[in-house]
């Protein structure tokens, strides 16, 4: 597994890939909708396997003594590195948005803050369960699963950001100590939300990609 991840990353990993994980900077931006940054991690996934495709990969991979069930292992791991990276450099872009914004609190949706990054967790579940096994069920019709997965994923995004401004949930923007502290229990379930989709996207996938014949 470690040379099948050596090899997304060296062969197939699109650059943009890697610079859409640095995207948190887009948390120091006033009055943003910052759950966008994680929509264009998922676009960055998108380059990444469209290279796959065009580079001919699964086919290089037919020809070694890999499993396909590995192959998918292999891509699905990947991605979950790519988009929980984006959210570790995403932190300190965070915490400093939290210093800087005099006003406090985001007139557009969420705020800098521990509720935000399980929004991200969540936005990247429901990419992950729609956008892998939608992908794998071919191999190769990228744009497709990319349609398929972001339909929804938009329609997270949108409910994540409106969230912030329904009374009840005003604990949502806040960024101080104690607000994060109120938030942790959001994030935790986000996390496991999240490994729990990408474990059942990855069974599926693998799935269905050992029904494809080459």
């Amino acid at each position: 597994m470690k040379a099948l991840l050596y090899k997304q990353f060296r062969l197939v990993c699109h650059p943009m890939t890697v610079v859409f994980c640095f995207f948190g900077v887009m948390l120091l931006i006033p009055s943003y909708p910052y759950t966008v940054s994680f929509f264009y991690v998922t676009l960055g996934l998108f380059f990444t396997f469209t290279n796959q495709r065009e580079q001919r990969d699964l086919y290089y991979m037919a020809i070694l003594p890999v499993r396909k069930r590995d192959a998918v292992k292999g891509a699905v791991l990947f991605a979950g590195l790519i988009e929980l990276a984006s959210l570790v450099l995403s932190i300190p872009f965070a915490i400093l948005s939290s210093r800087i914004n005099p006003i406090g609190g985001n007139a557009v949706g969420l705020d800098a803050n521990a509720a935000l990054f399980a929004a991200g967790l969540l936005i990247y579940a429901v990419f992950n369960g729609v956008f892998l096994p939608a992908l794998y069920q071919s191999g190769y019709k990228v744009g497709t699963a990319y349609l398929k997965a972001i339909i929804p994923t938009t329609l997270v995004i949108a409910v994540c950001e409106s969230s912030a401004h329904i009374p009840a949930l005003l604990w949502l923007n806040d960024t101080t100590a104690a607000g994060n502290i109120r938030q942790l229990p959001l994030l935790f379930g986000a996390l496991i939300l999240y490994i729990a989709v990408l474990a059942l996207a990855y069974r599926t996938a693998a799935k269905r990609y050992e029904k494809v014949d080459l």
